[in-house]
């Protein structure tokens, strides 16, 4: 009976190997999913670059509309009418049609342009970072997909091999080379590591699911699975200094600065009184006559002189100038540690996925041997197989940390696209 029972049970891992490898096979035979093209496809769907694209379609119509010119004023004027004596009625009437032109001085329009324009590339500088936001976003939804598709290979070769441990134990037990406690033994570990490739089979779905959900498509086909183990070659010496220059996040800085110093041309600009010229047309309703009329009218700056408006605008370009200070200062401390990062998270994943795992592999395989011919215990077989799992897995984490922090750095370090000059 026990035999039997043990038949079955390696009957049933055999299956299930069988299925898994039939589904990895599957998967490989689909097209594959890159990390570009699943960007590229995310960068589509976002939510926040539809957001982007519309405030640069905003940005553009406000300079636009910055670049236009007040529109006249027609006018309408009737005197004398309604009086008394030689004015009762409308005999002495003399009406007035003109047209008033408003005439901006001081450079009120370059002024208002240059502020759009810098809100312009502002706004496509927002686009840029919307996109360098949404690349590492993917990237990480994309490493996590591909590093819990291979904790689940790993969840299913240990479900095989827990499988061919109950066997040995129980071909042991039955030749009276042990007693029964090590098949119940095996058999709870082959039971542990069913559960733990269920778990894993969840949480590789639920990664493909919230990747899919990013990008706006199902995620049938493989993913490139090669990606965690890119690694960069060591680097030997000192690294190069950190230049803050040309990125996203100075750029940025640059750009908030630039729209500030625009905005005190122009509160300067505005300081400066316009003109309102109004050629027009009058009749003289008791001679039938008419004649021209030129008015000319500037206001009078008594109440605001624009000096608070400039004020105000030059606080604003000193704020600027102080945000891009410590601006520089951030960004220089995030490339620091971010560099730091990756290379820890790269010597990590070197190790663990390199020595490490080659040594406890040979263990596992000794144990393996040593436990079929009698010369090791049980223990010792499920303490190499576990050091196994466990380094297996620590690979995994580690090759995956590298990925992100490396993700990480490149977002920190993203280049300035060329957008043009607005002003």
């Amino acid at each position: 009976m026990k035999t039997m029972v043990a038949a079955l049970m390696a009957a049933a891992s055999c299956v299930g190997v069988a299925q898994a490898r039939t589904g990895v096979e599957a998967d490989r035979a689909a097209p594959v999913l890159t990390l570009d093209q699943a960007v590229a496809a995310a960068g589509g769907a976002a939510p926040a670059t539809q957001v982007a694209r519309a405030a640069i379609d905003a940005a553009r119509a406000a300079r636009d509309v910055a670049g236009l010119r007040p529109n006249p004023v027609a006018q309408g004027q009737v005197e004398n009418i309604i009086g008394s004596g030689a004015f009762r009625g409308l005999r002495s009437a003399e009406t007035t049609v003109g047209v008033a032109v408003p005439i901006e001085t001081g450079g009120k329009r370059g002024a208002r342009v240059a502020v759009a324009g810098a809100q312009l590339s502002r706004a496509e500088l927002q686009a840029a970072i919307t996109a360098a936001d949404i690349r590492v976003q993917v990237t990480q939804l994309y490493v996590e997909a591909v590093a819990a598709e291979r904790r689940l290979a790993t969840a299913r070769d240990q479900v095989r091999i827990a499988g061919d441990a109950l066997h040995a134990a129980s071909i042991r037990v039955q030749a009276g080379r042990a007693s029964p406690l090590e098949q119940q033994r095996a058999d709870v570990a082959r039971v542990n590591a069913a559960a733990n490739a269920e778990r894993a089979g969840r949480l590789a779905q639920a990664a493909r699911t919230n990747l899919a959900r990013r990008i706006g498509q199902p995620v049938d086909g493989s993913l490139d699975d090669g990606l965690l183990d890119r690694l960069p070659v060591p680097m030997i010496g000192p690294d190069a200094p950190v230049r803050v220059a040309g990125t996203l996040a100075m750029a940025a800085a640059d750009a908030d600065l630039a729209i500030a110093e625009a905005g005190v041309r122009l509160a300067r600009a505005n300081r400066v009184p316009d003109l309102n010229i109004g050629p027009a047309l009058r009749r003289l309703s008791a001679t039938n006559d008419t004649a021209a009329v030129l008015s000319v009218s500037i206001p009078i700056p008594v109440f605001n002189n624009g000096r608070a408006a400039i004020a105000e605008a030059t606080a604003q370009r000193r704020q600027a100038e102080a945000v891009r200070r410590v601006t520089a200062l951030d960004v220089e401390q995030a490339v620091t540690d971010a560099r730091a990062e990756v290379a820890n998270a790269a010597t990590m994943a070197r190790a663990a996925s390199g020595p490490a795992l080659t040594a406890a592999r040979e263990a596992a395989r000794i144990a393996r041997i040593g436990y079929r011919e009698g010369k090791f215990g049980q223990l010792d077989l499920l303490d190499a197989e576990r050091t196994l799992a466990e380094t297996r897995l620590a690979a995994i984490d580690a090759l995956a940390s590298y990925q992100n922090a490396r993700a990480r750095l490149e977002r920190l370090t993203a280049p300035v696209p060329n957008t043009g000059d607005h002003f």
